[in-house]
């Protein structure tokens, strides 16, 4: 599983996360992304999905494929799977 690092992002980047649908906490589905410059900090990128901008905070998973989140959302099924 490859993931990016914070630090060397840069706007322009693409990059896949496991977003969790806020309406419904149990579904969560891959999505593409962009790296962007944050709007209100000419110092800071930002993570522009979904139509909206969002902060990248240290926690978040960032990934530099498709496949890569998918092997990493299969991994954590996997440990939280109560069969």
């Amino acid at each position: 599983m490859s993931t990016l690092d914070r630090e060397n992002l840069k706007a322009g980047d693409e990059v896949f996360v496991i977003y969790n649908n806020p309406h419904v906490p149990s579904v969560s589905n891959i999505r593409p992304a962009e790296i962007v410059q944050h709007p209100h900090n000419p110092n800071e990128v930002a993570l522009f999905l979904n139509e909206t901008f969002h902060v990248i905070e240290d926690d978040d998973a960032l990934f530099t494929s498709q496949e890569s989140a998918e092997e990493a959302y299969q991994e954590l099924i996997d440990e939280n799977s109560f069969f």
